[in-house]
């Protein structure tokens, strides 16, 4: 048993093993080059978060997918490498709406060399990612445009917020499947597509990928209050600062409604108060971090983690899928 990938995922196989490891590689390949440009400071910016690691979550899934068919086929690696590089132009765009000043554990590009640069880079990295796609054929760059459109639907709702009389936390799980959701299921749908995998195992490993992708993203929000910068790579209470309505702070406000119980009162009108004091952030976390609506959301990260392992169910008993099923596990894990 071999552990692949910065979630420390069992690999059960040898073949399976390299055949992940070489893809991953070759993604990692893929990435640096599609991220140069014969503007030398165009190739530092767009390689910014390329070389500051990150998880690969996204190409991962494409490699597991791939297994289910023929994971050599020419057009799995370049798609692993259009999904990550859409991510990480979302990346620069959020941090830029965020105003963050840490991402992977290194100065945001933003904070380094300002708003204008790091949008014109994101913009950049999508006209690569859309460059490698036309290679792969219209039905390739009519799925990643349809999850792209619905990545940008759910950023636009998390920005405009809930119509009056809809319930904001089933508002936020239509953002999430739309911001996270949209292109995590893309990468487990290109990893079978292009591998030539049956119709139905496609569809499986797409339903798979939305309802993993929006437990990971749940697991970003626990992070967010119950970690420290070293382990998520970002700064702790980002989220909170910034004013973006995570689920433990949409529990705690729901909690606050319905129970009227005044430490909860007093805990929303402190992240409703100016958060860009230090003093008065780290206020907030530690209240959230010992309030109950922070192991609501935790609950919420584990029933999706397991709806998404619940959809590999009619797929063949392999070590792919027990791969797959793992990586729910190390999902929930990060939330723990």
């Amino acid at each position: 048993m071999t552990v692949v990938g910065p979630f420390g995922l069992s690999v059960r196989d040898q073949a399976l093993e390299a055949d992940v490891q070489a893809g991953l590689a070759a993604v990692e390949a893929g990435l640096l080059d599609a991220t140069k440009s014969e503007v030398p400071f165009i190739t530092e910016a767009a390689q910014h978060l390329v070389s500051a690691g990150g998880k690969r979550f996204r190409p991962l899934l494409v490699m597991l997918a791939s297994q289910f068919g023929d994971p050599d086929a020419p057009g799995v690696v370049p798609a692993a490498v259009v999904v990550e590089l859409t991510h990480l132009a979302t990346l620069y765009h959020d941090d830029v709406m965020d105003e963050a000043d840490v991402r992977r554990g290194v100065e945001s590009a933003n904070t380094r060399w300002g708003n204008s640069v790091a949008v014109l880079t994101g913009d950049f990295l999508f006209a690569r990612a859309s460059h490698i796609l036309a290679d792969l054929g219209p039905e390739a760059v009519r799925i990643q445009a349809e999850a792209f459109e619905r990545l940008v639907t759910g950023q636009i709702l998390e920005t405009a917020g809930p119509r009056d009389g809809r319930d904001p936390v089933d508002h936020y799980m239509d953002v999430l499947g739309g911001k996270t959701g949209s292109l995590v299921a893309v990468s487990g749908r290109f990893g079978a597509l292009m591998a030539g995998a049956d119709e139905s195992v496609v569809d499986i490993l797409t339903q798979y990928g939305e309802r993993l992708g929006i437990a990971f993203q749940l697991a970003d929000d626990v992070l967010d209050i119950a970690s420290d910068s070293h382990e998520s790579g970002k700064t702790p209470g980002t989220d909170l600062r910034e004013g973006i309505p995570t689920l433990p702070v949409l529990h705690l406000r729901a909690r606050a409604a319905a129970e009227g119980r005044p430490e909860d009162k007093e805990l929303v009108e402190l992240l409703d108060g100016d958060l860009s004091d230090d003093a008065r952030l780290a206020e907030a976390l530690r209240g959230l971090r010992a309030h109950p609506a922070l192991e609501q959301a935790r609950r919420d990260t584990v029933r999706y983690a397991q709806e998404a392992r619940a959809t590999l169910a009619p797929l063949p008993e392999c070590y792919a899928k027990a791969a797959l099923e793992e990586l729910c596990d190390a999902v929930v894990h990060r939330a723990g």
